[in-house]
C-alpha cells in the first residue's frame, strides 16, 4: 500500500514511517527539512510542503496521486510565528477530505487529541475537533486515534519538558504538579497506525490511546528523574502568578516562532491533567514505569539540562549584542576615539563604528527570531572573530588590558557555539 504521512519528520511521524516501513509499506511524507529527513529516512519520498498552504482540493491533488491511504501526524499547539491553528488543522484538512474521495475513497488516519477535556475551547483543541467531525462526516473510510501524553526514547514538546523538569537541579519546580496525567508509548502509537492501514483497526474507529495507570504531574517527574539516573529531589509548587507570567512570556515568544511546552494552551490542558483516557480492551498499552525501563544515557542528561537553559543562553546572546551595539552608537566619539588612537582616520573611524553598532544591534534582533536565528549565530561568529582578528593586528595591545575587552569576547564566541549547537527543534 502507498501511504502518504503528514508531519512525517515530527515526533510521531518519525516513529509512524518506522513501523509503516518495517511492514513494507511504499512511504510518501512531508516534512519542513527534507534534506535533514532524507539523510535519515532514506526509503521515504520527501516533499518539502507547508500544509497549511493546503487550503483547496486541487493543491492537495498532486500528492495524492497513487495513494491508496494518507496519515495525519502533523499539528500544533498553538497560532505563533510558523504557525496558523486554523489553516493548518482545520482549513488544509477539510480541503484533504474532499480530495481524498476521488477517484476513488482513500483511509484516512487522524492522529488526534481528547477535545472535551481541560482547554477544550482553546485553539489547538477546537481545530482538532472541527476536523474530527468534519472527518467523520465526509463519508472516508477512517480511523482517529487520540494518544494521551506521548512518551518514546525522543522527546519533543510536553515529554522534554518533562525530561528538563526531572533534570532540575536541587529541587524540581512544578506547576500543578497534583494533576492526573496518563500516558502512551510512541511505538504503541505508532503500531496503532500500522494496525489502522493494515485493516486491523475497522474503518470508522475512534479510539483512545493510553495507559491505564493515572500517575500525577508529579509521580510522573519523579519517575523520570529516577531514568535519568538522578537522586530524588523535593518538589516545590510554583506559585500561580509566577506560572501566569512564564506562560504570558513563551505566548510572547510563540509570536517570534519559539514553540514553548508553557505557552498558555499547554498550561491549561495541564491545569486539568490529562486523563479519563478509556482505551480499547483489545489493545495493550505499556505504563510510563514500562515505558522508561531502558535506563536513560548520558546524552538524555544532556538533552535535560539543557533544555531548560535554551531560553537563557538565547536571551544573553541577544541582550549582549544589543547593548554591545547601542552603547557603542550613545557613546559614539568614545567608541570612534578607540579606532582613532590604532591609526584610523577620524572619518574610518566613524564609519567603522556606525557600521559595526547597527550590525551588532541587528544580529541581537535577528537572534530572538527563530526563523533568523541560526543566520544571526552563524554572524555572531563571524563578527566576532572579524573583532578580534582586526584588533590584534591594529592594537595588540588590548589583550593585555585589564578590562580584557578582547579576552571578553571569547565566551560570547563560545556561547553562540553553544546555542547553535542546541537550536534545531527535532
Amino acid at each position: 500500500m502507498r501511504v502518504l504521512i503528514l508531519g512525517g519528520s515530527g515526533l510521531i511521524g518519525t516513529a509512524v514511517c518506522a513501523a509503516l516501513a518495517g511492514r513494507g509499506h511504499a512511504l510518501t511524507a512531508f516534512a519542513r527539512d527534507v534534506a535533514a529527513a532524507s539523510r535519515r529516512m532514506e526509503g521515504v519520498q520527501w516533499h518539502s510542503v507547508d500544509i497549511a498552504s493546503l487550503s483547496e482540493p486541487g493543491k492537495w491533488q498532486p500528492y495524492l496521486d497513487g495513494v491508496d491511504c494518507v496519515v495525519n501526524c502533523a499539528g500544533a499547539l498553538q497560532d505563533g510565528g510558523h504557525d496558523d491553528l486554523v489553516a493548518l488543522q482545520q482549513v488544509a484538512m477539510t480541503a484533504l477530505y474532499r480530495t481524498a474521495k476521488l477517484p476513488a475513497p482513500r483511509l484516512i488516519v487522524q492522529i488526534s487529541a481528547r477535545t472535551d477535556a481541560a482547554g477544550s475551547s482553546t485553539a489547538f483543541l477546537k481545530t482538532k475537533r472541527q476536523a474530527d467531525e468534519a472527518l467523520k462526516a465526509s463519508g472516508l473510510p477512517c480511523v482517529i486515534l487520540r494518544p494521551a501524553v506521548v512518551i518514546g526514547r525522543n522527546a519533543y514538546g510536553g515529554s522534554a519538558l518533562l525530561r528538563a523538569l526531572a533534570a532540575f537541579p536541587l529541587l524540581t519546580p512544578l506547576v500543578h504538579g497534583e494533576t492526573p496525567m496518563q500516558f502512551v508509548s510512541l511505538d504503541d502509537v505508532a503500531d496503532a497506525v500500522a494496525d489502522a492501514v493494515d485493516g486491523l483497526i475497522q474503518p470508522g474507529s475512534d479510539l483512545d490511546l493510553a495507559a491505564p495507570e493515572t500517575p500525577t504531574l508529579a509521580e510522573a517527574v519523579a519517575l523520570h528523574r529516577r531514568w535519568l539516573g538522578l537522586p530524588p529531589a523535593r518538589q516545590v509548587a510554583v506559585p500561580s502568578f509566577a506560572a501566569n507570567l512564564l506562560s504570558q512570556i513563551a505566548d510572547g515568544l510563540g509570536h517570534l516562532g519559539w514553540r514553548s511546552p508553557l505557552r498558555g494552551t499547554a498550561m491549561t490542558v495541564a491545569s486539568g491533567g490529562v486523563a479519563d483516557h478509556a482505551p480499547p480492551t483489545d489493545r495493550s498499552f505499556k505504563p510510563l514505569a514500562k515505558i522508561l525501563s531502558n535506563p536513560a544515557g548520558v546524552q538524555d542528561l544532556w538533552f535535560a539540562r539543557l533544555y531548560l537553559l535554551k531560553a537563557p543562553i538565547l536571551a544573553t546572546l541577544s541582550l549582549f549584542w544589543l547593548l554591545s551595539g547601542l552603547i557603542a552608537l550613545i557613546r559614539f566619539e568614545a567608541s570612534a576615539q578607540h579606532l582613532i588612537a590604532a591609526g584610523a582616520s577620524p572619518i574610518a573611524a566613524g564609519a567603522l563604528t556606525l557600521a559595526t553598532g547597527l550590525a551588532d544591534i541587528a544580529l541581537g534582533i535577528g537572534v530572538a527570531f527563530r526563523r533568523y536565528a541560526a543566520i544571526a549565530l552563524k554572524g555572531m561568529l563571524l563578527l566576532s572573530a572579524t573583532y578580534l582578528l582586526s584588533a590584534t593586528v591594529l592594537a595588540p595591545g588590548l589583550w593585555a588590558d585589564p578590562l580584557g575587552p578582547l579576552v571578553k569576547v571569547l565566551p560570547s564566541l563560545v556561547l553562540a557555539l553553544v546555542a547553535l549547537a542546541i537550536l534545531d527543534e527535532r
